[in-house]
Order: C-alpha cells, then sequence, then structure tokens
C-alpha cells in the first residue's frame, strides 16, 4: 500500500482508480466490507483500489466540543489498512478550516475525479460529506453522471449476534460505546482485532514494584480512548528492537483510588507476567482480551495486593 498526503498530481492515478471516502477510525468489520467490495468491483474493472481519509477526524475541527475519542490514530489506521490486503493506496487529506467550508461538489470534481480519477466509488449508504454534511450518496451519483463515474452505496453491516441493540450494526460510534463500557470482548467482535492502545513507557510513582507487581506506564495520547475503568487481561507487545516481543498480561486502567482520592485521568499501567527487565522508554502496544472487573477502593494495601494477586491468576487462566 502506498501512502499519499495530499497529492498535488498523481499521474498512476489519474489515468482511473476505485475509491472509498471516510474516516475509518478503528477500521472495524463495517470499513472492511466496503474494503471487499470496492477491491472485488475494483478488479473487474481493472483499477487500483484508493481509501481517501483525513489526518484528524473531522468532528475536531468542525465540532472540537463533541469530537469523539478516537479508537486509532493515523498511523495505526494505515496500519491496519495496509494489513487488510486490500488497498493499493491510501490518500491522507489535511483536514483544516479550509477543508471543513469546501463545497461537496468541489470535493469531488477537484480531488476524486481531477486528482485521483475516479472511475468508480463505494461508500455506505449513510455517507455524507462537504461542508454542511450536504454530500451523501445522492450527490455522488448525479455527480457521477457528468463527471464518469459510477456509484456503489452500501447497507450497514450487522453486529454479531449477542452483543445488545447498542450495536446492532457495526460502526465506530458502536465500538467506541462498548470500549468506554469495558466491553473490549464485543468491542472485538465488531473490530474483527483486539482493541490495541500504543504509547511510550514512563516513569509513575513506582508502586507496583514495591507492592510485589511492577507495571509499565504507557502514555496513551489523550484524543484515543481507552476503556472503561478497571481491570483487564491482555497482552502487550515491547515494540523496542527490531523484533516485538509478546508478553501476556494485567491491565489497569483507572485512578489508583487506594492510594489517590480524586485523579485526573486515569492510567493504563500493564504487568507483564512472567517477566522482569525495564521497558522505560519503549514503544508499546496494549491489546485488551477480556475485563476482568471493575476498579476498586481498598482499605488498605494489603487488601489491594491480596486482589492483585487474584487478576494476576485470571489473567493468565484467560490467556491460555
Amino acid at each position: 500500500m502506498q501512502v499519499l498526503v495530499d497529492p498535488a498530481d498523481v499521474a498512476e492515478l489519474a489515468t482511473g482508480s476505485a475509491l472509498t471516502i471516510g474516516a475509518f477510525d478503528g477500521v472495524h468489520r463495517g470499513h472492511q466490507a466496503v474494503l471487499h467490495e470496492l477491491r472485488r468491483l475494483a478488479d473487474d474493472r481493472g483499477l487500483p483500489t484508493v481509501v481517501v481519509t483525513f489526518d484528524r477526524h473531522p468532528a475536531s475541527v468542525v465540532r472540537p466540543e463533541s469530537a469523539p475519542l478516537l479508537l486509532t490514530d493515523l498511523d495505526q489506521k494505515l496500519e491496519v489498512l495496509e494489513a487488510t490486503g486490500l488497498v493499493d493506496w491510501a490518500v491522507v487529506v489535511t483536514f483544516d478550516a479550509a477543508r471543513a467550508t469546501e463545497e461537496a461538489d468541489d470535493f469531488v470534481g477537484r480531488l476524486l475525479v481531477g486528482t485521483l480519477g475516479a472511475r468508480l466509488v463505494v461508500v455506505g449508504e449513510d455517507f455524507h460529506f462537504g461542508r454542511g454534511r450536504r454530500g451523501n450518496v445522492e450527490l455522488l451519483r448525479a455527480l457521477g453522471v457528468d463527471l464518469g463515474y459510477d456509484v456503489v452505496g452500501l447497507g450497514l453491516i450487522r453486529a454479531p449476534g449477542g452483543l445488545g441493540p447498542e450495536a446492532e450494526t457495526v460502526s465506530s460510534t458502536a465500538v467506541r460505546r462498548l470500549v468506554a463500557g469495558g466491553d473490549v470482548t464485543a468491542a472485538a467482535a465488531l473490530l474483527g482485532r483486539d482493541h490495541e492502545l500504543r504509547g511510550a513507557v514512563v516513569h509513575g510513582d513506582h508502586r507496583g514494584r514495591e507492592l510485589g507487581y511492577p507495571t509499565a506506564n504507557v502514555a496513551v495520547a489523550p484524543e484515543i480512548l481507552l476503556p472503561g475503568d478497571g481491570i483487564y487481561a491482555g497482552w502487550y507487545v515491547d515494540g523496542q528492537g527490531g523484533q516485538a516481543a509478546v508478553h501476556a498480561t494485567a491491565i489497569s486502567v483507572g485512578r489508583r483510588l487506594t492510594f489517590h482520592d480524586a485523579a485526573e485521568a486515569p492510567v493504563l499501567e500493564a504487568h507483564l507476567l512472567n517477566f522482569d527487565g525495564d521497558l522505560y522508554g519503549h514503544a508499546a502496544a496494549v491489546r485488551f482480551v477480556r475485563r476482568l472487573r471493575g476498579e476498586e477502593k481498598f482499605d488498605s494495601a494489603e487488601a489491594l495486593v491480596a486482589q492483585m494477586a487474584i487478576d494476576v491468576e485470571e489473567a493468565r487462566q484467560s490467556l491460555v
């Protein structure tokens, strides 16, 4: 997959492409269904596949006061797109104040057709774009008659059974709701993989080591969504060096209530099972598999340590 950032001219694509557009936050199963259909139709027509996405979530510019926290940052999103094996080109468009005021037909004519040579556009039937979200599938089809491209609108993908009415269709909003509620298992069913957070390992208060359970404190960017406060079983990927190492992990997301009365923000701490070493400064990825319990405030450090022993063993059993 080749990545382009706001290309002024792309000769390879100007002769024709099959493309889709969207924020693609999480690159969940709904997104993947669009990509599979895009690939199938593109292959039938002998066209390269293009994903047009944005360097930030459009809502962070259009309505920053209510913009959602993200499931993936840009680098992670591009990695997942590439891992599908379905995308030839990813075009990352800068979304700023000027882009937010661009009319939908100008966006189509200038970028999608003029630069990327769109001959086929595949999007979800609920897709909206352009100033005031005035652009939709109907407008895309109308413009396509004059600009020479076809449009395929796909219905929403239904979620796997048993996830509850809040997740009847697969969407980034549904995944965020599940992650925020701590149901990382159901979120993984919608994503098609475990929810993963990334960051660098930083120094904390070193209390975990004092208690006999040293943890890696992973600093996650503030715009990324953490699971709801609680204890989880998961996997820790140490990204330092040429070969990443994967460790079974007991994970805490919370405000360390036993020692702090009013922490401003939750902290992500990972206790690696069967590991003893220095991880400070390393790049880390933490994958959430199962929620074990909610965060609790204990009457003493001894009571907390006793519960931590139970948590670690339960995490170990969950990851067998």
